[in-house]
């Protein structure tokens, strides 16, 4: 079975290194400000030649209230005024991407994220959505993947009925953790009802997914009450897990500051929070897809896994990595074709480019061959946990034992130690290694001995 994990104690303590999450290769650590928009137009207008799909992800930045622990870009403010001039800017940048594309470009996948999308009225909401269909092929018939990021203290039924009026199909709600104690330490007060309450709307309006975050190892969890917040969610019943790691980087993320570090759980409670939660998804009939995310055996992600055919892009795992990604709004990441290239993460600065009708973009990289051809392999270890070489030589026209020669002693260690099973045709990570299958993608990052590792979280 795909989804069989062995937990092993014994390689996590050896192979729990920091790194990155593989949301593209090469990461945005490797994106430079030699990458602007000249770059952008040209890829837009290679896709646009092939009539390639699109993926839309749009950012909207601001919250009512911080969370402790958040990482994200955002703008904590409780003046719903602020959401006007940013919208306005935003619709500039729709409008002045949308002019280099095609018409016939059907977008296949569209997300809202934050910060707080549901931040914006209800008239914001419709308005921006009107602009989005006005410039974009978006789909009318319920056939895309259209999914939002929801603060249930933030929504409620007639939110949830907008927001279906508008074609989201999809929803993805923050919960994080359910005991009041540990909410109190991180400043986000939620109680299940309110959750509750958002996904029986979601259910009653026919959202066809629900995803549900949760973190372990916040200040003040522990083993047990987490296991208790673990039972509430799977009673919930969502199609989608996600269960992150608490990267704690106070040095980095100011917000985390006001975390008291003395409160956070040991290591060793993390790890046993980590494989509590495993067994009691996957007696809940939940499969690990890969890198914190679980999801029902019928779900769109585990049955694209089984196929072979599951991909990952900045918006996660995906079925739909074949579509050209375009960020719109601060700080957003697009992938087109071989370009990523990310807006300004400053709001004014974002603001005032596109007041002067120029586009955000900050940096960016543009892949070489050697980047495309680790950028297959990562991708294949980290969605599917099989690699088979033929299929890369054949695509890239090298012989793989002889371009990766040098890794080769670094994959042997891995298969004496049981990560993977290793021969002259194919890599494939067992149930112990797929925890880790982000130390086995390691291994072809060429960038990863020029990083500094304190940028990224540990693998667990």
């Amino acid at each position: 079975m795909l989804d069989a994990i062995r937990w092993d104690s014994d390689l996590i303590r050896r192979y729990d290194l920091a790194g990155p999450r593989y949301t593209s290769y090469p990461t945005a650590v490797q994106f430079h400000s030699q990458v602007g928009t000249f770059d952008l137009f040209h890829a837009l207008r290679d896709s646009r030649k092939a009539l390639r799909p699109l993926s839309l992800y749009v950012h909207v930045p601001f919250c009512a209230n911080i969370c402790y622990y958040c990482a994200c870009n955002k703008v904590i403010t409780k003046d719903r005024g602020r959401a006007a001039p940013y919208l306005q800017r935003l619709e500039q940048e729709i409008q002045l991407i949308a002019c280099h594309l095609d018409p016939a470009q059907k977008v296949e996948q569209l997300h809202f994220g934050g910060g707080t999308p549901t931040f914006l009225s209800h008239d914001e909401l419709r308005q921006l959505m009107a602009h989005l269909r006005k410039h974009f092929n978006l789909l009318d018939d319920d056939s895309g993947d259209y999914g939002i990021e929801i603060d249930p203290r933030e929504a409620d039924w007639s939110t949830m009925g907008l927001l279906r009026e508008l074609g989201f199909n999809r929803v993805s709600i923050g919960l994080q953790d359910l005991d009041p104690a540990v909410q109190r330490a991180v400043n986000r007060l939620q109680s299940l009802e309110e959750t509750r309450a958002v996904i029986d709307a979601a259910r009653t309006l026919q959202f066809r997914s629900i995803n549900i975050d949760l973190i372990y190892g916040l200040p003040k969890q522990t083993p047990e009450n987490f296991a208790r917040t673990v039972e509430e969610v799977i009673s919930l019943q969502p199609d989608r897990l996600s269960v992150f790691n608490y990267a704690h980087l106070p040095e980095r993320f100011m917000p985390q500051r006001r975390i008291n570090g003395n409160e956070l759980p040991a290591p060793a409670q993390k790890l046993e929070m980590l494989e509590r939660t495993i067994e009691q998804l996957t007696a809940a009939g939940y499969r690990y897809i890969g890198m914190d995310h679980f999801a029902l055996p019928d779900d769109e992600l585990a049955i694209a896994q089984e196929e072979q055919t599951l991909q990952r892009n900045f918006q996660g795992y995906t079925t739909h990595g074949h579509c050209d990604l375009i960020g719109l709004g601060v700080s957003a990441i697009s992938q087109i074709g071989d370009l990523y290239c990310q807006n300004s993460s400053d709001l004014s600065a974002y603001q005032n480019t596109l007041a002067a009708a120029q586009l955000a973009t900050s940096r960016g990289l543009v892949c070489n061959a050697d980047d495309r051809l680790r950028r297959a392999v990562i991708q294949q270890l980290i969605c599917n946990f099989n690699l088979e070489f033929a299929e890369i030589e054949q695509q890239f026209n090298i012989d793989f034992l002889g371009y990766f020669g040098a890794l080769w002693p670094q994959l042997q260690g891995m298969a004496s130690d049981g990560l993977i099973e290793l021969d002259r045709e194919r890599i494939a990570v067992l149930p112990a290694g797929r925890l880790l299958v982000r130390s086995v993608c390691m291994v072809f990052d060429a960038y990863l001995e020029q990083q500094n590792r304190q940028r990224f979280s540990r693998v667990i």
